[in-house]
């Protein structure tokens, strides 16, 4: 039950980074975790004009993509393609604030609980949805790995997963 609420804290903090200013916000480089150019920024624009009522019942998908501190090939291109997918199927959603795309060192110590969170054991692809400060329900896209010589298959794999969880948000 700790554990369940240090998470919603955690999450809380990291949704009110997003809601300090009217620029748009970037996790990962506010925790220091990865740096702008990881992150694909999440609009504030809509989440502004909400009231606090509201905001805490937005619902929203995180991508996730955990990597540690050695980066060999194969884990960049996962990361590229992940980012090249999410990039060129949900500009929209990204733009609005429904998709965020997060790139986490685990291995950093501020990011090491992930690898309970999400039971982590190599770099990973996780699909999150969050409705408020409440995780609903999470999926490691474990299939990346099976599309690293096949860009296209790769994308429509992400595609489709994403797809699921927008499409039951």
């Amino acid at each position: 039950m700790v554990l369940k609420a240090k998470r919603v804290l955690f999450f809380l903090f990291l949704l009110g980074l997003c809601f300090v200013d009217k620029e748009p916000c970037f996790f990962v480089k506010s925790l220091a975790v990865g740096g702008g150019a990881n992150s694909i920024p999440a609009s504030t624009a809509v989440a502004a004009e909400k009231s606090p009522e509201q905001k805490k019942e937005l619902t929203n998908i995180t991508a996730f993509y955990f990597h540690g501190n050695f980066r060999c090939s194969n884990c960049r291109k996962i990361e590229q393609y992940s980012r090249e997918a999410i990039e060129k199927y949900f500009a929209a959603q990204l733009k609005n604030g429904k998709l965020v795309f997060n790139v986490i060192n685990y291995e950093l110590p501020e990011n090491t609980h992930f690898v309970e969170d999400y039971q982590l054991y190599t770099r990973s692809l996780i699909i999150a949805e969050f409705k408020g400060s409440t995780q609903l329900r999470w999926k490691n896209l474990t299939g990346v790995w099976n599309y690293l010589d096949d860009r296209e298959a790769f994308y429509d794999y992400v595609k489709s997963e994403i797809h699921g969880y927008l499409g039951s948000s």
